[in-house]
C-alpha cells in the first residue's frame, strides 16, 4: 500500500532502513534564509547539524557557480553528495525556484537512488505546505501538518 507520497508500508527494501540515519533535514530560501529546519538527535547535537547545514549552503553555490568543475548538470535537481564529515554525509536537492533541500545522514554507505526519492517525496510535502494559502512565501514553514509529513518521511527510511 502507497499512500499519497508514495511511502511504501514495506520499507525493508530501503538501505535506510537498516540503521538510524537520518539526522536533519532542511529547506533553504533562495536568499539562503533557512525556511524549516529538523534535527532528529539530541538537542546538543542540534546545533553542530545547523552548523553542517550551513556550510552546505557554500557547497551548493560553488557547484551552481562552477556546473563543469563538479560534474552537475544545472537541469538536475538532485546535487548528490555535497560533503563527507568525520560522522555525516551530507546531500543536496536544488529546485528550479533555488530552494535548496539538504539531508544530513550517519549513515556513510547511502545507495543515490533512495536519496533521490527521498527529495523527491520531501520537495513534494514542500509543496504541499507553501501552496497553503495561508503561507507567506519567503517565512519560515511552521505548518504542523508539514513538520509530521517530513517525520513520516524520515521515519519511512529507517528513523525509527
Amino acid at each position: 500500500l502507497l499512500d499519497s507520497f508514495g511511502i511504501s508500508s514495506d520499507h525493508r527494501n530501503f538501505r535506510f532502513a537498516r540503521s538510524k540515519m537520518i539526522v536533519c533535514v532542511s529547506v533553504v530560501g533562495h536568499q539562503n534564509n533557512p525556511l524549516y529546519i529538523q534535527s532528529f538527535t539530541d538537542a546538543d547535537d542540534a546545533l553542530k547539524l545547523h552548523h553542517v547545514v550551513h556550510c552546505s549552503l557554500d557547497v551548493i553555490e560553488e557547484r551552481v557557480n562552477n556546473p563543469k568543475k563538479s560534474g552537475t548538470t544545472l537541469n538536475e535537481a538532485f546535487l548528490g553528495l555535497l560533503y563527507p564529515t568525520v560522522n555525516y554525509k551530507v546531500y543536496g536537492y536544488l529546485t528550479n525556484t533555488k530552494v535548496k533541500f539538504i539531508l544530513v545522514t550517519t549513515d556513510l554507505d547511502v545507495r543515490d537512488t533512495d536519496v533521490r526519492s527521498f527529495f523527491r517525496k520531501f520537495h513534494a510535502a514542500y509543496v504541499d505546505a507553501v501552496s497553503n494559502p495561508f503561507h507567506v512565501p519567503g517565512k519560515k514553514i511552521t505548518s504542523r501538518t508539514f513538520a509530521q509529513t517530513v517525520s513520516n518521511i524520515v521515519g519511512s527510511y529507517g528513523l525509527n
